[in-house]
């Protein structure tokens, strides 16, 4: 839910360009600087605006000033261990010394491309007047992908890695103090180096270089990831990173192959400070394939290399009858490495590590994550540490996912709330990344039959009300199930319509125009995040219980929806980011709430849906109940 500093890009899709969201440059300064265009919320008010940005002072460095220390220090160095050449992974030892005097605001950070301009850029400021940021900053060129104070090393301010650099007489005179550090690096393409700083992240200033690193492989294939394109578990897409902007293909089953479509994002003229080269991303659909089937399959090519052998299952086919399937929203990502980046969902690792135990049991058919998916928010390398830390499991079954604010609003932009949530991204890079069975571009619904469930995929991020062309689709969509094949019916998206969370994230409005539907077409299930807890509600309209569970013998809470009143509602925002409490006086309809990172499991029958909420940390179901009819 909270705010981002804005960034401006498009994506040329070869052949076929798609353009920014937003048209930014020089001769169209003098319109954007019209308190017309500015958030409304922010308008001449830096105070508000650092409320969408402040989340630790590294994500302020771009309202920094950076220039040359100066410093005369001979004796400073910085060596990196390790090969001439980095592979696709690799945990790298930073050792700084010759360090005089040592500051607890001293700090390195990862520069990439190496080249990058990291100094003083008067002309930023024209990126953010659209956001209401009036102030004569920001002015930082480019944005560090990560960085630690040396003093994560215990050693470096008591200076017990103490080095003689003078003598006199056979006595030491001068010594110099050192740390050492770790930094986890991955395949981002182009070359890195780390950068010295002294004064902190507010008023840093750049004291040494390192030599430039290159990656061994910079067109490796990476990050591939699995989802369907229709119903019948016959056809699976894989989508794929990789710097090798030629087609690629993708070899599975008993020889069969597909060749790739080639989508490029690229910066559009108005590209700031957190702007990195995403490469190209390669997508290609495995058809002739069985559901509930397993398979194997590569991605690359001979020239720029192939991905490891992975192993994956389709999912079940709509109609079939048994699914297992898992959910949660508001994921994110956090570093492997003692770094601070430019946002961090602190519980991004665990619930990973536990999703990916899931996977691995073979209990689990697809993923489905709603909304808020890297809050890379124009930070573009962070969609390459996204995509690496989803990838273990997002390779080996359907991970579908639903859009949310970090990825599609910002001003001016069509989005249904006018905030500069997704910094710029507008969707675009969203789309390209996972491509999901929707009508087009910008239209970001869609439905799709998993065994004994039908799930209603929408976006709380575009047009909802009764006269929109969403609005339309759902109502056509919901009332054509066939509930005689799929007899559940699950509803998701990512903004809530009931929340007990503090600063709240429902929209009234959105409850009005969109629950009569629920109700009309005897949703069973409602799947929501954007609020980061977990909440499960009574069978619920227009804010009253319509019914109540009942519990087994087990204790386990029992919704009879042979009965129907309403549907359930539940809030799965726990998956990453920081978590949100609650308000000291819930209302009844408010039966369950949990603030722990975790994620949902459920499992379909035709006569039954078994759902749970996981404890990503102890791996406890601290959340049961069912549904049958």
């Amino acid at each position: 839910m909270e705010l981002h500093i804005p960034t401006q890009i498009a994506i040329v899709s070869i052949p076929i360009i798609l353009f920014t969201c937003i048209s930014s440059s020089s001769s169209s300064l003098s319109s954007s600087l019209s308190p017309s265009n500015l958030h409304p919320l922010v308008v001449d008010s830096v105070l508000e605006h650092l409320n969408y940005t402040a989340i630790s002072e590294f994500r302020l460095l771009n309202r920094r000033r950076i220039f040359e220390c100066s410093d005369g220090n001979p004796y400073l160095k910085i060596n990196v261990s390790g090969n001439a050449t980095m592979g696709d992974e690799e945990y790298l030892t930073v050792n700084v010394t010759g360090v005089l005097v040592p500051a607890d605001n001293d700090w390195i950070a990862m520069i990439s491309p190496s080249d990058a301009d990291v100094s003083y850029c008067p002309l930023n400021k024209i990126m953010y007047v659209q956001t209401g940021d009036l102030i004569d900053l920001p002015l930082l060129c480019h944005y560090p992908v990560k960085a630690q104070y040396l003093s994560r090393d215990p050693d470096y301010l008591s200076c017990k890695k103490k080095k003689c650099k003078e003598y006199k007489d056979g006595q030491c005179v001068l010594t110099t103090c050192g740390s050492t550090l770790t930094f986890h690096v991955l395949n981002i393409r182009t070359d890195i180096e780390f950068v010295l700083f002294a004064g902190g992240f507010t008023i840093p200033c750049v004291l040494k270089r390192s030599n430039s690193l290159t990656f061994a492989n910079p067109n490796q294939p990476l990050y591939g990831h699995l989802s369907s394109i229709d119903s019948t578990g016959t056809s699976m897409r894989i989508t794929w990173v990789s710097g090798g902007k030629e087609p690629q293909k993708v070899q599975y089953g008993d020889g069969k192959s597909q060749t790739s479509e080639v989508s490029k994002v690229v910066p559009s003229p108005a590209k700031d400070f957190g702007w990195h080269d995403p490469g190209y991303i390669h997508s290609a659909v495995m058809t002739g394939l069985q559901p509930s089937t397993s398979y194997s399959y590569k991605y690359g090519s001979d020239s720029v290399g192939w991905s490891n052998k992975v192993q994956f299952r389709t999912p079940p086919a709509g109609g079939s009858n048994e699914l297992k399937f898992l959910a949660y929203g508001d994921m994110g990502k956090a570093p492997l490495d003692d770094t601070v980046e430019h946002y961090i969902q602190p519980g991004s690792v665990s619930v990973a590590k536990a999703v990916l135990d899931d996977v691995d049991s073979g209990n689990v058919d697809a993923i489905f994550h709603i909304g808020d998916i890297s809050y890379a928010t124009g930070f573009l390398v962070e969609w390459d540490f996204f995509l690496h830390h989803i990838s273990p499991f997002a390779s080996r079954v359907s991970y579908m996912t639903a859009i949310g604010n970090h990825k599609r609003d910002y001003v001016d932009s069509g989005a249904r709330y006018i905030t500069p949530d997704s910094g710029g991204e507008c969707g675009i890079p969203y789309e390209t990344y996972f491509p999901m069975p929707t009508p087009a571009k910008d239209k970001p619904w869609y439905s799709i039959e998993q065994a004994s469930v039908h799930f209603t995929v929408i976006s709380t991020e575009h047009d909802w009300s009764e006269n929109s062309e969403q609005y339309q689709w759902m109502k056509g969509d919901m009332a054509s199930v066939d509930r005689s094949k799929t007899p559940w019916l699950v509803f998701m998206g990512h903004r809530p319509m009931y929340t007990s969370g503090h600063g709240s994230g429902a929209d009234p409005i959105f409850l009005d125009a969109v629950e009569p539907l629920l109700l009309d077409n005897k949703a069973d299930l409602v799947l929501f995040g954007h609020v980061h807890n977990y909440e499960r509600t009574c069978s619920v309209f227009q804010n009253e219980c319509k019914a109540m569970p009942k519990k087994d013998q087990s204790g386990v809470d029992i919704y009879d929806h042979s009965n129907y009143s309403a549907p359930v509602q539940v809030v799965i925002g726990m998956a990453g980011f920081r978590l949100g409490g609650f308000t000291d006086k819930p209302s009844d309809w408010s039966l369950i709430r949990i603030s722990k990172f975790g994620y949902f499991r459920g499992h379909a029958t035709p006569k039954e849906l078994q759902l749970e909420y996981v404890n990503a940390d102890t791996r406890k179901v601290e959340d049961i109940f069912r549904i049958t009819r």
